[in-house]
C-alpha cells in the first residue's frame, strides 16, 4: 500500500469515526480521486475499509461484520426470537401455504404451528425443514440445489422459479440487515433470488427481525422496507420504524 493510498484511507477513517457508511462517490470527492482509485485502495487485505453496496464502511465496525456463523446466531437473542415468532404465528390460518426463510430467526415459529391444520411449509433452509419434519401434520416442500453449510440453506438456479410457481399465502422473511434508507439485506447472495421470489408471489409478506439488525447493512440487498406488509420487531428496531412514515403503520410489537 503506497503512502498516498494510506493518507486517503486515514482521511476516510476520520470521516467514519462515528460509524455508519459513506457513499463511494462522496468519498471520491472528499479525497479528490476517482471511484476506481478508491476501489483499488480498499481491495487490499490490509485495508481498514471495505466496500459494501456502493458504500465504504470500517472493517472493524460490528454493524458491518461480513462473517455469518449460524450456530452463533442460533444462540443469540433466543428469548426475543421466540417472542417475535409467537407473534408472527398469529397471522397463520388453517390451510395456509407458508414460505419460511432461512437463518435462525424464524425457526422458533415452527413449534407454534403444531395446532394449525392442513399447513404447507415451503423453504430452502435445511434447519427449517428439520424443524418442520417433526410435525406429521405439516406438509413440507424443501427446495434444493447445492447445499451451503454456512447458512444451512440451498443454492439453486431453479429455486426462485419453483417459489413463483406456488400459491403462497404468507411469506415469513428474515434479514441480517434492516436499514431505514437502504432496506433489507442479507449475508449471502444465493439467498436474494428466493427472498425476492417470495416477496413477488406471496399474498402477504411478513418481516421478522430482532433489533440487533436495525441500522445494519449486509452485502446482499433483496428488498425495500415497503415490500413487507407486516413488520414484527422490538426495541430500537420498533423505535426506528415508528419514525419511518412509509412503514410506521405496518409495525407490530411482539
Amino acid at each position: 500500500m503506497n503512502q498516498r493510498s494510506i493518507q486517503r484511507q486515514e482521511r476516510l477513517l476520520q470521516a467514519l469515526a462515528g460509524g455508519g457508511s459513506l457513499r463511494l462517490a462522496d468519498a471520491a470527492i472528499l479525497c479528490g480521486v476517482s471511484e476506481m482509485t478508491l476501489r483499488r485502495d480498499v481491495s487490499t487485505k490490509d485495508s481498514p475499509l471495505m466496500l459494501m453496496g456502493g458504500h465504504l464502511v470500517r472493517r472493524d465496525d460490528p454493524h458491518f461484520t461480513p462473517v455469518y456463523d449460524l450456530e452463533t446466531q442460533q444462540d443469540r437473542g433466543a428469548d426475543i426470537k421466540a417472542r417475535l415468532c409467537r407473534r408472527a404465528s398469529g397471522y397463520v390460518e388453517d390451510g395456509d401455504t407458508l414460505f419460511i426463510d432461512c437463518g435462525t430467526t424464524l425457526v422458533p415459529m415452527i413449534a407454534e404451528l403444531a395446532s394449525r391444520r392442513d399447513l404447507t411449509v415451503v423453504t430452502y433452509a435445511l434447519n427449517v425443514a428439520n424443524a418442520v419434519s417433526h410435525f406429521d401434520g405439516i406438509r413440507l416442500i424443501l427446495l434444493g440445489g447445492v447445499y451451503q453449510g454456512v447458512s444451512q440453506s440451498f443454492d439453486g438456479d431453479d429455486i426462485a422459479r419453483q417459489v413463483r410457481g406456488l400459491g403462497i399465502n404468507r411469506a415469513f422473511l428474515s434479514a441480517a440487515g434492516v436499514h431505514a434508507a437502504r432496506g433489507l439485506s442479507c449475508f449471502h447472495f444465493h439467498e436474494v433470488a428466493p427472498k425476492q421470489a417470495a416477496i413477488e408471489t406471496a399474498a402477504q409478506r411478513i418481516l421478522v427481525f430482532d433489533d440487533s439488525k436495525w441500522g445494519v447493512l449486509r452485502p446482499a440487498f433483496f428488498g425495500a422496507l415497503i415490500d413487507a406488509d407486516v413488520i414484527i420487531t422490538h426495541g430500537e428496531g420498533a423505535a426506528g420504524l415508528s419514525r419511518t412514515p412509509e412503514v410506521a403503520s405496518r409495525l407490530v410489537h411482539p
